[in-house]
Parts: structure tokens; sequence; C-alpha cells
């Protein structure tokens, strides 16, 4: 092979670098070099791997505002941004395990946590017999191994453990099951772009299937023993759809929510924004047929007003279900949160609790807890032109709501707001307000953000309030965090953790972000500083701290590191706790591992 002059080699180089920075400075300093909120940094940027940005523009949150760019100036704006260069794919797994023929039997006669809050409910509870963990044993827990998740910035879909086997979507594109205990690989799917949900594992005939969605609103089956697809629904067609909450399962129906990424796309000036309306589609667990599908907002948006270039904006819009929903068996009902509206007018059901009939999909009631909450990203920004008018404070559900048992015999829907309020209304009176309390100061970024977990007795609720600046670039070290507990029956505050002190790291905040989830006497809750935590549940006292920002030598061979804590919450099946590593967002230093922890 001849080889190439190094002058020649160098010239090439340069150019795909003045290519990348010319791409760059047209279509994405408008944001990332001015601050717009969460848009991370060049410095942020610069420490995510290639194939994360490429992947964000192909095929995930960023890919509905790559410009039309090429893919030969995706990979050059990936390099120049993050100064390393593309690592061609490889379809081998090193890491896979024996094909020994494994039959599952019933995987749930084994401990298991299925889906997000580990049950229909969604309580993000597991009790001790299924923890096989005890409050005593928490502070002996050592790292068992890691497995890293190639080419991405965040380890951002919470593992499902159901058969001693471990399922988890990537942003990578791959879904995974992993064995439980030594962390081989089973099998890969390829879904169409990136699967952020938690999966649901049901039977459906004689098969055990997978279910999961993606980022472009597609609803999945798959063989939850071989990885072979059963089927694939596309359950809402706006091109900015996103399902970000994992299905619910429950009689043969799979209930699968949708958001979207309009918020974002939305503050483009040339955008007509906007048209996007949450929903809630029930399918057949075995066809994927569409049973029935209900908005969260009854009205079809119409044209409103047109923006100072002339542009026509459309509303109401928004109101999208981030979270996963709860199941009420009882009563056959399902009930959502909803997010804020995009545009004007604002949604009477935005930012809401909200009850649809399990066999028809009618609504039964909705409660919103914030009015007059319509907002993009950019808003307050000289470069918005199409901030909707009620300017709303952006105060989303993005927590499940929790169906609970009350001890008068009464129930409640819980979950916590990024308003910072945590609410329990009343299911079988209209959603009823039973009580409300304060736990953080709230913002677009701030206060209860992916979701508390209660034991029966308390809820658990952990605040983000991220903030920028405090006289560095970049997260605040001092603003944020905390963990709070309420009595679940009255919303008193039982005790209240004040964020430990963030160090003098990059990219360091002691937001409080993930979702907690909580075993017999312990509370688990990760950060943004990349520490997770284990709280005594009787009184806040700090148990176990493992900083899980380093590199790791991984089980699958695969260069892993940790990062921020965000988005899912840990998960504890059979003495053994998975919690996710790395979550590059809003300033957040990028990872790409799944831990596991054990006792020794």
């Amino acid at each position: 092979m001849k080889l190439l002059p190094l002058a020649i080699l160098l010239s090439a180089a340069a150019s795909a670098q003045n290519t990348g920075d010319a791409i760059y400075q047209k279509n994405c300093a408008r944001c990332h070099d001015q601050g717009v909120e969460r848009a991370p940094n060049r410095a942020a940027l610069k420490q995510m791997p290639p194939e994360s940005i490429r992947t964000a523009l192909v095929s995930g949150s960023m890919s509905k505002m790559n410009f039309g760019l090429a893919a030969a100036e995706i990979s050059a704006l990936s390099e120049f941004l993050t100064g390393k260069t593309l690592a061609a794919e490889t379809k081998s797994d090193p890491n896979a395990c024996p094909a020994t023929g494994v039959s599952w039997g019933d995987p749930f006669a084994k401990p298991s946590w299925n889906g997000w809050g580990a049950g229909t409910t969604q309580r993000r509870f597991q009790p001790a017999a299924m923890a096989g963990l005890s409050a005593a044993q928490v502070p002996n827990l050592k790292l068992k191994w890691a497995f890293a998740y190639p080419g991405v910035s965040r380890a951002w879909a919470q593992p499902t453990i159901v058969g001693g086997r471990i399922f988890a979507g990537s942003q990578s594109r791959k879904v995974y099951s992993i064995d439980a205990k030594t962390g081989c690989t089973w099998w890969t799917f390829e879904s169409d772009v990136p699967v952020r949900t938690a999966i649901t594992i049901g039977k459906t005939g004689d098969t055990w299937a997978a279910y999961f969605g993606d980022q472009h609103g597609n609803a999945y089956a798959v063989n939850a023993l071989t990885g072979k697809l059963i089927w694939k629904t596309r359950v809402e067609e706006h091109p900015a759809v996103v399902i970000t909450g994992a299905p619910s399962l429950a009689e043969g129906r799979v209930y699968v929510p949708t958001s979207s990424g309009e918020e974002v796309t939305g503050a483009n000036p040339k955008y007509e924004c906007c048209k996007f309306r949450g929903s809630l589609s029930a399918l057949d667990a075995a066809t994927g047929k569409v049973v029935w599908k209900s908005y969260t907002i009854p009205e079809e948006p119409k044209p409103v007003r047109k923006n100072a270039q002339g542009v026509q904006l459309w509303g109401p819009s928004g109101a999208g279900i981030w979270s996963s929903p709860a199941i009420d068996l009882k009563k056959r009902v399902v009930y959502v949160t909803t997010g804020d509206s995009y545009s004007d007018p604002p949604a009477r059901t935005s930012d809401a609790f909200m009850a649809f009939d399990m066999e028809t999909g009618k609504l039964l009631w909705s409660r919103q807890m914030t009015a007059n909450d319509a907002f993009i990203v950019g808003c307050g920004s000289p470069l918005s032109v199409n901030c909707p008018e009620a300017k709303g404070p952006d105060f989303d559900f993005g927590s499940s709501p929790m169906l609970v048992d009350l001890p008068n015999g009464k129930r409640a829907l819980v979950a916590g707001q990024k308003s910072g309020m945590v609410h329990a209304i009343d299911p079988d009176q209209q959603g009823e307000v039973l009580w409300s309390v304060r736990a953080g100061k709230g913002s677009a970024l701030g206060g209860v953000q992916w979701g508390s977990a209660t034991d029966g007795e308390n809820v658990y609720s952990a605040v983000s309030d991220v903030g920028f600046g405090g006289g560095r670039p970049g997260l605040d070290p001092k603003a944020g965090g905390g963990l709070f507990a309420f009595r679940l029956a009255t919303g008193k505050l039982v005790w209240h953790a004040e964020p430990p002190v963030c160090t003098d790291r990059p990219q360091c905040s002691p937001a409080q972000s993930a979702a907690v989830t909580a075993i017999p006497g312990v509370v688990f809750s990760g950060s943004i500083d990349g520490h997770l935590r284990a709280y005594a549940a009787a009184d806040g006292r700090i148990l176990w701290d493992f900083d899980t920002i380093r590199e790791y030598q991984t089980v699958n061979g695969v260069p892993g590191k940790g990062g921020a804590i965000d988005g899912p919450g840990p998960v504890v099946v059979d003495g053994v706790l998975y919690a996710n590593s790395g979550y590059a967002f809003a300033g957040g230093a990028p990872g790409n591992v799944l831990l596991a922890f054990a006792v020794e």
C-alpha cells in the first residue's frame, strides 16, 4: 500500500477541522455558545465521544435540528467538537454468554424489578424478599462488575431485571439482554433510533416479550429470550415525538405514553410552533395493534398568531407524558402525569394528573397543578421569537404518579413536580388535593425531576434545583440537591438531608435529579456530582457513598467511564444494586456505564 505523505495527512485533518468549525459556527454556536438552557457548552461537548454526537444528530435528540447536514458534515462536526476520531463500527461481541440454550421457565419465580417502578403502581420500592439486601449490609457494598455502552455519553435507560437477566436500552440504538450475575451479553437488538425507556417484561401466548419505546414514537415487542422482533408499532406520527416513559403492561395490553422534543425545535424562528399533543395508546400485547389512542389535549392545534418573522404559530400544544403510567386494576383506570404546554393558549391539561378508562381510553378527569404554563427552550432570550405570551415557568411533571394506599383506608396518587412541590391527590374523588408540600425552589431544570419512592410510610423525594455559574463556567457547585422524607398520610416533613458539599472537580453539582429508589430501611439517590448514596430511611443519615466518576475495566472490554447520575434511578434485585452512571446533559459529566454492586 502506498503511504500518503505526512503533509497531505495533516492538510486533510486541518481541512476536516475547518469544515467542522464552519458547520458549528453556522448552525450550532447560536445555542451552545450563548448559554441557552439545556444546550451543553463547548467544554461539555469536548468531553463526549464523537459517536455520541453523531448519534444525537442522526437519530437522537438533535436529529430534528441538524439543518440537513450530510453524513460527512455530521462526522466532521462530531470530530471537531470532541477532538477525537470516530471509531469504526464493530459487529462482534467478545462478551457473549455461552450458548447453553437456557430456558426461563417462570422468570418471575426469581426476584425481579420489572419496568420503571417495580410494578404498575410505580412506587419504586423493593420489598425485602425481592431486594435480598438489608440496611445493615448496605455499608459493605462493593463494585462487582461494570458494563460499558459503546460510543455514548449518557447511560440513560434504567435497567430491568427479570429471570436473572438485565434488559436495557441505550443511546446507541442497541437494546441489551445481559446476565445479571456475570454481565455477559445474551443478545442485542438494534432499534431504529435510541431507546431511553425502561423495559417491561410480560408473557404473550407462549412467548415472553420485552416491551419498550424509542425516540421516534415506535413501540416494540421483542422476544425476551432470543432478541428477535415480534412486532413494532408507530404510535405517533409527529416528527418530534419521543417515548421516554416505560410502557406499562396489564391484562394483555401495553399502555404507551408519548412526549416530544418540540419544546426544543420550537425555538427555531422558522419553525411553526407548535402542533404536538401528548398521547396515551393502548396496544394489544400480542400483535401491537392499537386498541385506542387518547390525546392529553382534546382540542386540535389551530392558528394563533404569527411571529416577528411572519411564521405561523399554532396552539394549544404540549402536555407530553414523560413518565410511565400507573395502572389501577381495582377501578380499571390508567393514570398519567403531563408536561407543560409549548404554545398559546396554555392547555388546561398540562402540568396535570390525568385519568383514562382502561377499556376505552375515555378521559375520566384531570387535575392541573400549575396553570398557564406554556414554555419553549430559549424563552426569555432575545434569540427566541416563538416564546408563548404566557411565558410559563416550565413546571412539568417528569415523575410517574405513584398509586398508594393510605392508613385511613383511602388511596392517593403521589408525584413530585419541577415546581418543587410534591402532591398527593385522591383518585377516587376526581383528583381532589389531599396535600401539597414544598421540597425545592423549582425551575425549568429544578424541583423534583424524575421520580420519588414510597415504602408505604413515607414519600422520599430528591431535589434538582440545579444552578449555573456560581463564579465559574457551567454548573454552580453550591446550588441544588437535598433529599426529603414526607409522611405519606399527611405530607408532614419527617426529615431533610442537606446536599453533600460539591468538590472542586469541573462539572460538579449537588443537584439530585435522578429518580429515587427505596428498600426497607434505605433510600438510594444519585447526584449530578457522580455520587450514588444510600440514606437511612429513619433519619436521612448517609449509610454508603460511592463516587462513580472514574474509569472502569469493563466485562465487555469497552472503555468505560462514570459521570453524572441523572434520569433513571438504581434498582435492587437479589442482593445486587444496579445503577447507571453518565449523563451529558445541561453540563453534567458524560459517562457510559452500568454498575453492579454487591456485598462481598
